[in-house]
């Protein structure tokens, strides 16, 4: 299924949970079912934005955007860990004034129901996404997992907590129940952000993708004949979104003609391509004598040869 399929069915999802579980938390009272519901409208919330962010990510380069519109699904994920926080205050007020203002609980049974329900739902849902968040290296997929499968873990707790409150009588475990359930957002909704703002300022590649681009070059150099002439350094690497960057420099013999070297070059970027799915490869060609140093310009860095390296 396509992320944006499953964005669809992510916003159908949450109006279904919305439904039982305002519906579970009416008929009963429970400040923890009714704060579990509330979570429900950040995930519609979430689930729209993202599906719009996601379409934006899918659009082609263009002159204002050369490098493509992957990072809007940052956008996404940092914006649903907002609306997290956002609920779990909403919902810490709400549970602070129900304890200070108890209210008898009633039809439970129904309620815990519902709940059961509307978390299967989530639960399901949650697993599809992150299988396809996997897939297609999406963070907005995976952002929306976390945060159904949070709302899962919430339910649960909520269950557990509701029960204790039949077993005990002790109406103020369901404030104080609440009260978890917003702590617990909290820091779902902190770690998204956290994964957002990292993303935004070009992080390396994941520790695998950057073994495997290492791998890659040792594989090549090893097939190719003039594998023992050529030398790699200044590896950099980032990510933004769905795509994946790779900056670096390939050393060979001064006297080579261009042809030669370039048709070699051309064979780097597809061994690199080949082992990094949506890698977009920039190899500089330097002579074996030259290395290339770090220069200011304008506030911006680039890079240029100098004749100090070593054969």
């Amino acid at each position: 299924m396509s992320p944006k399929a499953l964005l669809r069915l992510s916003v159908v999802v949450a109006l279904v949970t919305i439904v039982l579980k305002g519906w579970a938390g009416y008929i009963t009272h429970s400040m923890g079912l009714i704060s579990d519901a509330m979570e429900s409208f950040v995930n519609l919330a979430s689930a729209v934005f993202a599906l719009g962010m996601v379409t934006i990510a899918t659009r082609p380069a263009d002159d204002e955007h050369p490098y493509g519109h992957h990072k809007a699904e940052y956008f996404s994920s940092g914006f649903e860990g907002i609306l997290i926080i956002g609920a779990a205050v909403a919902i810490g007020w709400a549970a602070i004034d129900r304890l200070i203002h108890p209210h008898p609980l009633e039809q439970l049974g129904w309620g815990l129901a519902l709940s059961v329900v509307s978390s299967a739902f989530n639960a399901g849902l949650a697993f599809l996404l992150f299988r396809a968040a996997e897939e297609h290296r999406s963070i907005a997929l995976e952002a929306d997992g976390r945060h159904l499968m949070a709302d899962v873990w919430t339910s649960a707790a909520v269950v557990v907590g509701l029960l204790a409150v039949l077993a005990t009588g002790w109406l103020w475990l369901d404030s104080v129940l609440a009260l978890g359930v917003a702590l617990n957002i909290v820091r779902e909704g902190a770690h998204l952000v956290w994964r957002s703002s990292q993303g935004l300022m070009d992080q390396a590649l994941e520790p695998e993708a950057q073994e495997a681009l290492h791998a890659a070059l040792d594989r090549f150099v090893a097939r190719v004949p003039e594998g023992p002439q050529l030398r790699f350094d200044d590896i950099i690497t980032r990510r933004a979104g769905q795509r994946r960057f790779a900056d670096l420099h390939m050393h060979v013999p001064g006297d080579w003609p261009l042809q030669r070297a370039a048709a070699l070059r051309d064979g780097v970027e597809q061994a690199l391509m080949d082992a990094v799915p949506g890698l977009r490869v920039t190899l500089q060609l330097l002579p074996l004598t030259m290395e290339a140093r770090a220069v200011q310009l304008d506030g911006h860095a680039r890079t240029e040869a100098d004749g100090k390296g070593a054969a």
